[in-house]
């Protein structure tokens, strides 16, 4: 059980990133599975010529396994049950929902919870809002609210880089499918502002940004 994420997955399903001015390059790779087909999953890379970090895979591989394709020159991250970045996404039970990819909302979800965001995830986080609605068979607004309402930390990263690709679809020049993307944009944002937030969501509230709600990820190989 394997499942593409990252920018690769969103050129997959998102025609938008196919084409200027969302076109970009891409560096790596980034799968996920489950814990249960780590082994497997191991094996098969092994087969294609990815060579695995031993030392890494050892002390991270219950979240996450580090490969290395020394003929392409790329790396291969596989992310095991969760993504553990900024924030954490739990995954395992969402592999099955669509085919090759992670859906689109938790596409969505792990491109707005970076806090330290480039173009690169803004491009990303434009092509998914641009060539998938709001609504339970595209961004599933069910899905958002969930992580959002429930963790402060959550929705004070994704609503304000929300705000981010917002402003950076509203400044690209020859982006064919800049109102789908706004639109999408608004209307997520709306289901966020009136979904109800759990005990906890409003109890983190109140302490803020007075102490720190995200992780800082570690780069992973050289």
């Amino acid at each position: 059980m394997l499942r593409a994420l990252g920018g690769l997955a969103v050129k997959l399903i998102c025609p938008s990133a196919r084409v200027p001015p969302l076109a970009r390059s891409y560096k790596d790779l980034d799968l996920a599975t489950r814990h249960a087909e780590s082994s497997r999953v191991t094996a098969l890379l092994a087969s294609l010529g990815y060579e695995p970090d031993l030392e890494f895979n050892a002390l991270h591989g219950l979240k996450q396994l580090y490969f290395w394709d020394p003929r392409h020159g790329r790396q291969l991250d596989v992310f095991v049950d969760r993504i553990d970045l900024s924030h954490t996404l739990e995954i395992a039970d969402r592999l099955e929902i669509t085919r090759r990819t992670l859906p689109p909302a938790d596409l969505l979800l792990t491109k707005l919870q970076v806090v330290e965001v480039n173009e690169k995830d803004l491009k990303d986080a434009c092509a998914l809002l641009a060539d998938h609605p709001v609504s339970p068979d595209g961004i599933d607004p069910a899905r958002v609210t969930e992580i959002l309402c429930d963790d402060w930390g959550w929705w004070r990263t994704c609503t304000q880089t929300l705000a981010s690709a917002t402003s950076y679809s509203e400044s690209l020049d020859g982006f064919a499918r800049k109102d789908s993307a706004l639109r999408a944009a608004s209307d997520l944002r709306a289901a966020i502002d009136s979904a109800p937030k759990s005990v906890r969501w409003r109890m983190r509230s109140i302490i803020g940004e007075r102490v720190r709600w995200y992780e800082l990820p570690e780069e992973t190989g050289a």
